[in-house]
């Protein structure tokens, strides 16, 4: 059980929650019902937890094979396939308590199991309309889409998984450390292919695994993993949970990228989608038993309208049981590290629409305004996870800021390590949009990247994945456009557009990474300025893989300017890296002057110099710090290794002045030209 012994700290760290402190306790309350519930009936959290061990397919050491499925509706299951030669009615399940069916199959004569490896199966539901109905156990492990050649329709075909110990990838690796400070590099396997196709994961683990490694971050979150019937979709249309996607390769395939990733020292993050399911019904969870409900709750309250999918029944045992397994399966199975929960936002709030703000008000986190089902779910799975495994990491995709969410479940927390910094990318992505830079407001700039809750742990980006979909661009895109088609080779005319892209590009970077959380995360490609957008091969587009892929030839040429920013991306990591300042707790912003579109910071024992202005420089130019000593710059944008016109001095020194400025005990002089960021360490006391 979890005590909430540690629940004063909340009030402690944020007084405003203490008229909410009864709700608070209610909520953990449930939780421990559910907990004591869960002790009682199933032994505890770890048998509770581990539900894939019953259900699905299994084979004994006898090489009997047992089924289970839990389908409460069906009058009647079966279990049909390449064995049976298809008869649908051959081989009945027997009906236990709670909705539950269970199916024995003996060995053969010759002693070898009656289903075999990559043996076609299905499941047949008998609703009580007498009708039978062909469906995927929700339990499957491995799900493939027949090729269009094969004239088999579309619907995805489930394929045992059993291979003999010696086709098993036996791991090679053990998990790295838990990084103190996160670097996440967002990707996704399918589109890591330059070539106008899906990629895989053998080509994912020999290819870009260095590549991510060598720029310096030290986690993968991987994207669209779980089975998807519809590609576009990005993953989020989850059709079979249990199963990776077979678009990229086998389960052993996607073990040995895990494995390979581990040999680097990545954290493997799993993108997991628990906030909804796709609405199909042969080759998905919806009407799984032959009614509307099942999983699911029936009704409005069961359907999400502007994601046209469906929502979990969260105060459902079996429910529970499947979701709580499904991530400690991924766990177990495929040595996955951590999480990013999707939708957390969506999941809390089913009234509010895409992008409807939040006023900030606490009463819309508590009260009616809030799913507690939901989050009773999101608190039960991080206790979970947490005492499974203390280096796992969660992170909440939550834009509403809800308190407590990131705070420890002892203390009547939700439990996430990290909540995603959402309104960032929405602030440049506007700025950029709406404004021309030397319109940019410093102070606004500033409020937003680090207006975020004390002690409540945020990642930062300035992009991720949604911003490079079609509809929107990417901020290479928003600054450069149609000039990085004809600009970006190093013997091309120079141009004002491209020279001012990748001087704000490299500023957006830093700032973000250095002021906006205590993690910073980056989108595949987006780190080198990938040109266009992101669009799946679909109806819309004739089916073209031609936006579906990252052009890494661009950023291994030597005659493009690519290169500088992807040669910074990897300098602006490896100098948190050696300084660490996201661990280091927030920074102090001691100027933003919004003449001089200058922002000065502290943060790690760095001092931190934005030169916003388009035109002018300044020498001589003050900064407030409180360490006193000499500094002299350790990370400038204006580096020619990155692009830049050289006019930072990297030898030249810095003796802190003992008189105070801008509210600080000291100061030193600095050259800021326009347009530049510049990281200053102390080099002597």
């Amino acid at each position: 059980m979890v005590e909430v012994k540690d629940i004063e700290k909340l009030f402690e760290m944020d007084g405003y929650l203490r008229p909410h402190e009864h709700e608070i306790r209610r909520r953990h309350g449930v939780l421990q019902d559910w907990l004591t519930k869960i002790n009682q009936s199933e032994g505890g959290m770890e048998e509770f937890s581990q539900a894939y061990k019953h259900y699905g397919l299994h084979f004994q050491p006898d090489n009997s094979v047992i089924a289970r499925e839990w389908a409460p509706g069906a009058r009647d299951v079966y279990l049909t396939g390449d064995f049976n030669n298809w008869h649908w009615e051959s081989h009945p399940f027997k009906k236990l308590d709670f909705g539950k069916w269970e199916l024995h199959l003996p060995p053969n004569e010759d002693g070898s199991p009656a289903i075999k490896h990559m043996s076609e199966i299905k499941v047949i539901i008998r609703n009580h309309s007498g009708q039978l109905l062909d469906r995927l156990s929700p339990w499957a492990k491995y799900v493939v889409q027949p090729p269009k050649s094969a004239n088999q329709g579309v619907n995805y075909k489930q394929y045992v998984w059993e291979p003999p110990s010696y086709e098993r990838y036996q791991r090679q690796h053990p998990r790295p450390a838990r990084p103190k400070s996160l670097r996440i590099y967002e990707c996704h396997v399918g589109i890591a292919s330059q070539e106008p196709r899906v990629g895989s994961y053998d080509e994912f683990a020999d290819r870009i695994v260095p590549r991510i490694k060598r720029q310096g971050y030290n986690c993968i979150q991987v994207m669209a993993i779980m089975e998807h019937a519809y590609y576009a979709s990005f993953g989020y249309q989850v059709t079979s949970f249990y199963a990776a996607s077979s678009r990229f390769g086998n389960p052993e395939q996607l073990k040995r990228m895990i494995d390979v990733a581990h040999s680097h020292g990545l954290f493997v993050l799993l993108d997991v989608v628990h906030s909804h399911a796709s609405k199909n019904v042969q080759d998905g969870l919806n009407q799984f038993d032959g009614t509307n409900s099942c999983f699911f709750h029936d009704g409005a309250r069961g359907e999400h309208s502007l994601w046209d999918s469906r929502l979990f029944n969260y105060v459902e045992y079996e429910v529970l049981r499947f979701l709580i397994s499904n991530l400690r399966w991924w766990h177990d199975e495929y040595n996955f590290d951590g999480y990013r929960f999707d939708g957390v936002t969506s999941m809390l709030y089913h009234s509010r629409g895409i992008g409807e703000g939040f006023s900030g008000d606490y009463n819309e986190y508590f009260g009616l305004n809030v799913d507690t089902d939901a989050l009773n779910y999101l608190g039960l799975a991080n206790h979970m996870l947490h005492t499974l495994d203390p280096k796992i990491i969660t992170i909440a995709e939550d834009v509403s800021g809800m308190p407590t969410l990131c705070r420890p479940v002892s203390e009547g927390g939700i439990g996430f390590d990290y909540r995603l910094g959402m309104a960032i990318p929405d602030k440049w992505i506007e700025l950029l949009k709406e404004q021309s830079d030397d319109e940019w407001n410093m102070g606004n700039l500033v409020h937003t990247l680090t207006n975020r809750r004390w002690m409540e742990s945020t990642v930062a980006y300035a992009e991720s994945h949604d911003q490079a979909l079609v509809g929107d661009k990417t901020v290479a895109f928003w600054l450069m456009d149609k000039e990085m088609y004809t600009h970006m080779s190093t013997i091309s005319d120079s141009s004002l557009i491209i020279d001012r892209g990748i001087a704000l590009h490299k500023m957006i970077r830093l700032i973000t990474h250095a002021l906006g959380g205590e993690a910073y995360l980056n989108f595949m490609g987006n780190e080198f300025g990938h040109p266009e957008w992101l669009d799946f091969p679909r109806v819309g587009n004739n089916d073209s893989y031609h936006y579906a892929r990252r052009q890494w030839n661009l950023v291994d040429d030597d005659m493009l300017k690519y290169k500088y920013l992807n040669e910074f991306d990897r300098a602006m990591n490896e100098a948190e890296e050696r300084y660490g300042w996201l661990h280091s707790g927030p920074a102090y912003v001691s100027w933003k002057h919004e003449g001089d579109k200058i922002i000065a910071f502290e943060r790690a024992g760095l001092v931190f110099v934005f030169n916003f202005h388009p035109q002018r420089s300044f020498t001589g130019y003050r900064v407030g710090t409180n360490w006193a000593g000499t500094y002299q710059a350790v990370l400038s944008s204006d580096d020619p290794l990155f692009g830049g016109h050289n006019r930072i001095d990297a030898n030249c020194k810095h003796p802190s002045n003992p008189e105070g400025y801008a509210g600080r005990t000291n100061f030193i002089e600095v050259y800021t030209p326009s347009r530049t960021a510049v990281v200053y360490a102390r080099v002597s006391d």
